[in-house]
């Protein structure tokens, strides 16, 4: 089993304790969020924190420090993870592309877990083999998705000393205590009133009661005593593995400090991984706020059944999905509804991606063929189009600019597609009026820089990715038009 030193490790790594505790400002009156200081971007996103839509400010000016909760890899990966990948990746998306900030993105990596442990032992196989080949199997699929990598992967198995060091401090701290049987908790009476900020956000969820040797039955562990038989790693009070909530909270502290602008997940970790999160950052640095945003992706419904999880028996693995439908379409289905409400997937609904995706194709190939003068039709009201114009990219960023609402972008394009159509009406006779096909161009230009920026693709043909045997392999081509 792997070993690590038990004296003063990874503290080097981590920032002390009590610095980089930058959150700032002065907390509001009735709330529990600390509005913080520094650039305003113009941008109005909804915090789970606060449960309300506040203005986005960075820490340093055009750079939005993001931390997202990865995968625990023991399995394919399924539609309901992709949904909150995919949106949380358009949002990054119009953050940099629409926006122009730059976002350094963590994403940890579960790569230890009860769950891993008993899928590697079903196989026969080492834990490690079964994270590592489930671990490409995730990005194989994200990438297929079109979901930009993170700025960095961080495992968990590559960080335990820095992990142990951390859990450390917070004893030192007086926010941790070890047990007799091995095991350390975190002390969550030590928190105060301070605990449950993102409590019943999400009332499905449940707290950790398996431990017996707790102080308190709210009190969630942060190293876990070994069992028989089980990967470990020595330290301070025997040997164990991390518990779940302290990876993140120690993995993001090492890029980011004590200072975090965005945290992302799905909506059932709210409570209690992400409120532990904050509790474990905030004891560590000793601040008063952690993490300045927390953004929760609803989630995928089956039609007539609840959400999409492998504990429901419910899903359909990416690699599956992906075999009847294509990650423009999926995207599409993600853009029509906000990220944070829950969303059915269902023949209906997916059918609408793809007809929405068929419209704007249709326009995209009429006004290029009447650019190219390939048809006539009666005189152009130019000015009325490039008003249309006008209009349309006025309320697309300022939809994007509100909680990156893209159902209402989404609409505008749309509205500016029938009123395009609406003049693009083929006539038989030849006439002599004005061509306009400049107008056509521009709007033609502009949106496909807006779908390029969100993730869509609008070529004349694409590479579609498909899976075979759980291999990734590219096949035909695609042109852009009826059902894959």
């Amino acid at each position: 089993a792997p070993t690590v030193p038990t004296g003063g490790v990874g503290c080097a790594a981590l920032p002390a304790a009590g610095e980089l505790c930058t959150g700032g400002g002065t907390p509001e009156v009735g709330t529990k969020w600390i509005k913080p200081t520094g650039q305003d971007t113009g941008i109005q996103i909804y915090n789970s924190l606060s449960r309300s839509k506040e203005p986005l400010i960075l820490g340093k000016a055009n750079v939005v420090t993001w931390y997202s909760c990865g995968p625990t890899v023991y399995d394919h990966a399924h539609l309901g993870h992709a949904c909150s990948y995919v949106r949380f990746d358009i949002i990054r998306r119009v953050m940099t592309k629409i926006f122009g900030k730059e976002v350094v993105m963590v994403m940890g990596i579960t790569d230890i877990d009860d769950k891993i442990i008993k899928r590697a032992n079903e196989m026969e196989i080492s834990p490690e083999t079964l994270a590592r080949c489930y671990e490409e199997d995730f990005k194989q699929d994200m990438a297929a998705l079109k979901v930009l990598p993170p700025t960095i992967y961080m495992r968990v198995t590559e960080n335990v000393p820095q992990i142990i060091s951390f859990i450390q401090q917070l004893i030192t701290n007086g926010y941790g205590y070890a047990t007799a049987q091995g095991n350390v908790y975190f002390d969550v009476r030590s928190r105060g009133d301070r605990y449950g900020k993102l409590r019943n956000i999400y009332p499905e969820t449940q707290e950790e009661f398996e431990f017996i040797d707790k102080r308190h039955k709210k009190d969630f562990a942060l190293w876990k005593a070994a069992r028989p038989h089980e990967i470990c790693w020595d330290s301070p009070w025997g040997k164990g593995r991390p518990g779940w909530h302290i990876e993140c909270s120690t993995v993001s502290s090492l890029v980011f400090g004590g200072h975090l602008d965005i945290h992302t997940g799905g909506l059932d970790l709210a409570f209690p991984h992400h409120e532990n999160e904050i509790a474990q950052c905030e004891a560590y640095h000793q601040c008063e706020q952690w993490g300045n945003y927390f953004l929760h992706s609803g989630h995928l419904h089956i039609k007539g059944s609840k959400k999409m999880s492998k504990s429901l028996k419910n899903y359909i693995t990416i690699k599956d999905f992906l075999k009847e439908f294509s990650s423009d379409q999926f995207r599409m289905f993600c853009l029509r509804t906000k990220y944070s409400s829950g969303v059915e997937y269902s023949n209906d609904t997916m059918n609408d991606a793809k007809n929405i995706l068929h419209i704007i194709r249709s326009f995209i190939s009429s006004a290029n063929a009447y650019m190219k003068g390939q048809f006539n039709c009666d005189a152009i009201r130019e000015d009325e189009l490039w008003e249309k114009l006008a209009l349309t990219k006025t309320t697309v960023e300022a939809a994007c600019a509100d909680d990156f609402d893209t159902p209402r972008a989404i609409r505008a394009i749309l509205d500016l597609i029938h009123y395009g159509n609406r003049q693009l009406k083929t006539v038989t006779k030849e006439t002599r009026s004005p061509r306009s096909a400049i107008v056509f161009g521009a709007i033609v230009s502009y949106m496909m820089e807006f779908f390029n920026a969100v993730g869509v693709t609008f070529a004349e043909s694409q590479v579609r990715v498909c899976y075979k045997r759980d291999s990734l392999v590219t096949v035909r081509s695609y042109d852009g038009t009826g059902d894959l």
